[in-house]
């Protein structure tokens, strides 16, 4: 009996290691310096940068963020359109604006994010709270566990694609170029903005900004999803949020383009982006998921007893081969 109580224990402190996640200090520290630095330039921002630079950076920040959401998460994380190499490249040099690795990194995260939502191996602690999801998960290391299932995750995909591929190649080299020289320079040599303005608002504002917007990607369910147990008289939140349970249908179908990052579903920035793209010839197939397609699915797996999301997912392939190609353009009609 000792000697299975000292194999049990021997076990137990193998699977503890085997999960633990350490600290990644030059993430800690890079973290400490973008909120103390970002900061700062909030005040530059108010008392001395130059209209110019400020516009400068807006426009900078608005296409890192849109490399995050409609690049990183709905074009190359979920697949719910096409786009072509021109659309490509341009989302690839926004995501590289917003300074969070590599394109090839962020979505094998949030793949395995998605494979373990409210599990213990997922890397964003979607089980524990808002800010283990914003910042803690953002601190650490993968454990060993982790790093085994990230191995495992399809991204056969994103190794096909050249552009995603080469960003991760030269990914040092794009950073500095786009990330630093770019924003940086740029107010400083053309618009007259003082060096250290520059630094403070073109870089380290917009740095604080894009990171913090960024890693909602990951941690928005617990500030917009209506989660088990949640009772409006438990927070002042709703009078300034609108909760819903749009955050739960994107975990269960990911795959829908409308479906927001931040809580909405449809009439956000990034679904009318991915339209105008689409207008234009430059993004295609985009995957949507009707409340008919819903419901029909229901049926079947209900009658049938079936797997719910297999079901609604034949609905939709089969909603998908009758819908016009143009359907974004009339999306009242065909959802």
């Amino acid at each position: 009996m000792a000697g299975e109580a000292k194999t049990d224990k021997k076990d137990s402190q193998v699977d503890v290691e085997f999960k633990k996640r350490d600290a990644s200090w030059p993430l800690v520290l890079w973290y400490i310096h973008v909120y103390m630095l970002g900061s700062y330039g909030i005040y530059i921002t108010f008392t001395s940068a130059l209209w110019s630079t400020i516009l400068f950076t807006t426009a900078l920040t608005l296409l890192g963020i849109l490399g995050v959401t409609v690049g990183v998460h709905r074009l190359w994380a979920h697949r719910t359109f096409t786009a072509v190499a021109p659309l490509r490249l341009f989302l690839m040099l926004c995501q590289t604006l917003s300074g969070q690795g590599t394109i090839y990194s962020r979505v094998q995260a949030h793949r395995l994010h998605h494979a373990y939502f409210q599990k213990d191996e997922d890397p964003y602690y979607s089980k524990h709270n808002f800010w283990y999801a914003q910042l803690h998960g953002n601190l650490l290391k993968y454990s060993r566990q982790q790093e085994q299932l990230l191995k495992e995750v399809d991204m056969s995909d994103i190794e096909n694609d050249k552009i995603v591929m080469f960003q991760k190649r030269y990914y040092v080299l794009l950073y500095i170029l786009i990330n630093v020289l770019l924003p940086v320079n740029t107010p400083f040599q053309y618009f007259g903005e003082a060096f250290i303005n520059a630094l403070f608002v073109s870089f380290w504002l917009r740095s604080m900004i894009v990171l913090s917007v960024g890693n909602l990607v990951n941690s928005a369910h617990f500030i917009w999803s209506i989660h088990k147990g949640f009772k409006p008289t438990d927070s002042n939140s709703i009078f300034v949020i609108t909760k819903s349970f749009w955050p739960q249908f994107h975990y269960l179908l990911p795959n829908d383009y409308l479906s927001g990052e931040f809580g909405d579903y449809a009439n956000g920035t990034g679904s009318t982006m991915i339209r105008v793209f689409a207008a234009l010839d430059l993004a295609k197939d985009l995957h949507t998921v009707s409340s008919v397609a819903v419901r029909n699915g229901l049926t079947e797996a209900v009658e049938k007893n079936r797997p719910i999301i297999e079901c609604i997912n034949e609905q939709v392939k089969l909603e998908e081969s009758l819908r016009p190609f143009n359907h974004f353009l009339n999306r009242d009609k065909f959802m």
